[in-house]
């Protein structure tokens, strides 16, 4: 079979690492062709390698069968090649036509946009991949698997016929990762070449014609998802066993650290993106919030933590009402944070370590001593970190930005966890991590909550709620709507309540 891709002994250097080393890569035109590793396996420099983003500094890449050197996206665009990335790059105030268009506009005379010409071409894309959309329809209105139907549209639209996806189901409910499969697979039938970068190996195994794994930047092997298991994946990946979420004995007590009352705050529009929302979480208790992105859990998340301030209700920490507190005084009471982005709202990636292991903690010791800033203590904590909570770096002094995700992550879980917290907001802790870091956080948030903590788990993975959760609530245009038992619910049950679909069918 003809090769669309085929990458010989790539190799990438960055200082003080070697991100890919000698990696060979064949992929066949017209397969499914997924990409496994841990963070800082090397996937992430490969693909971008691969769409233009960086050159190689070793080796040779064969575009069917053609050698290419690849400076720029617009060159791996021009010979077909497109990437949808993790995080959406849609502009939300405009329509699904604009953002498809945008870069790539039709022009009539005069320099103005031919927007019919762009209407056709986008409905020509969407009905020869069955990509259904309404051009009219502005992006901040639409769900995120509409959102991911728009970008797959946008790197279709400009010809592309080998798709990158990176990390696709991240932010997806099952019921919306089957419709993205089927979406995928209509892609393949007619001719598409198909990169898929995915943590979830049960989905790996599902899609895939061909699973390729690597680790420390080399290909380990390349296998067809028959031949194995998701255990034996993860084996090739990290050498050990596929962890599980699971949360073990209850360590439930009676002491309430967080109890939220009646809460509102604020959305767009005139509606409320929290609606009158009640809950408690005790110590040694781990309440998991379930709801498609965009159903009021991150403004919920805003409002405890301080960084929004509600219109209506109580915020109670410890007894103590905190609803107008500020930041810092929730943080000094024993408040602790894992955000949903690290990059944007978790570090400063330009900054050292240990300068970062310092963010929100800032005041409190070993961090400060007074109101001076302790160097000695900031590193010395940093240190303390880097040992516990196995954070892979060659030195403390190295940035941020140099550390994988993974590493990034297992940063900022160890400055929240030995803060000694009495209450964790733990929101998407393991959003686009490996299967090895992952399991390394799991074993965090279940040791804190043997001694005492209280965590509040955002989580869009589903299995990761179920498991680690001893209840469970969903958010939905909201409100909270359900409360659940994670013993007697699975995630496609989950997705349901998640969607609303499993509330309608209750109404009928």
């Amino acid at each position: 079979m003809a090769l669309a891709i085929e990458l010989t002994g790539i190799t990438k250097r960055f200082p003080g690492v070697v991100a890919n080393d000698d990696i060979n890569l064949a992929v066949a035109e017209g397969e499914i062709h997924a990409i496994c590793g841990e963070n800082g396996a090397g996937k992430s420099t490969l693909m971008k390698i691969l769409y233009g983003m960086q050159p190689p500094d070793e080796g040779t890449i064969k575009i069917r069968g053609e050698a290419v050197e690849l400076n720029s996206p617009s060159q791996a665009i021009d010979l077909g090649i497109g990437m949808v990335h993790q995080h959406f790059m849609l502009a939300d105030q405009l329509t699904v036509l604009e953002n498809v268009i945008l870069g790539a506009e039709p022009m009539r005379r005069f320099g103005r946009i031919d927007f019919a010409a762009g209407r056709e071409h986008l409905d020509e894309v969407g009905r020869a991949y069955g990509l259904d959309i309404n051009a009219d329809d502005l992006v901040e209105t639409l769900e995120v698997g509409e959102r991911q139907r728009v970008e797959i549209i946008k790197v279709l639209y400009r010809g592309a016929k080998i798709l990158i996806l990176d990390e696709p189901t991240a932010v997806l409910v099952p019921q919306e990762v089957d419709e993205l499969f089927r979406n995928v697979r209509e892609l393949k039938a007619d001719g598409a070449t198909i990169l898929f970068i995915d943590h979830k190996l049960d989905e790996v195994l599902e899609i895939a014609d061909t699973i390729t794994v690597l680790r420390q930047g080399r290909t380990v092997g390349t296998v067809k998802p028959e031949a194995v298991t998701a255990q034996d994946l993860a084996e090739m990946m990290i050498g050990s066993e596929l962890p599980v979420p699971d949360a073990g004995a209850s360590t439930v007590t009676d002491e309430v650290a967080l109890e939220v009352s009646e809460l509102r705050v604020a959305g767009e529009g005139g509606r409320s993106a929290v609606d009158g929302v009640s809950l408690r979480v005790h110590r040694g208790e781990i309440v998991g919030v379930a709801g498609v992105e965009g159903n009021g859990q991150s403004e919920l998340v805003n409002a405890i933590m301080g960084i929004e301030d509600p219109d209506d209700g109580t915020v109670r920490l410890l007894g103590r009402d905190i609803t107008h507190d500020s930041v810092r005084r929730r943080r000094e009471m024993g408040l602790s944070y894992v955000p949903q982005d690290r990059h944007r709202d978790g570090l400063l990636l330009e900054f050292s370590l240990w300068e970062n292991a310092a963010l929100g903690h800032q005041t409190t010791e070993p961090y400060s001593q007074g109101m001076w800033l302790s160097r000695s203590g900031m590193r010395d904590r940093t240190s303390q970190i880097r040992t516990e909570y196995d954070v892979r770096t060659p030195n403390i002094d190295v940035s941020a930005h140099a550390l994988s995700g993974g590493n990034q992550q297992k940063l900022i879980v160890g400055r929240e966890m030995l803060a000694g917290p009495a209450m964790l907001i733990a929101n998407h802790p393991t959003r686009g991590i490996d299967v090895g870091a992952q399991a390394a956080v799991w074993d965090d948030i279940r040791e804190a909550r043997a001694q005492g903590l209280a965590t509040l788990l955002v989580s869009a993975d589903l299995e990761e709620l179920i498991g680690l959760s001893d209840t469970i609530v969903v958010m939905l245009r909201g409100r909270l709507v359900a409360r659940l038992d994670p013993s007697e619910i699975t995630p496609r049950d989950l997705g349901a309540y998640m969607t609303g679909a499993a509330l309608e069918a209750g109404a009928r």
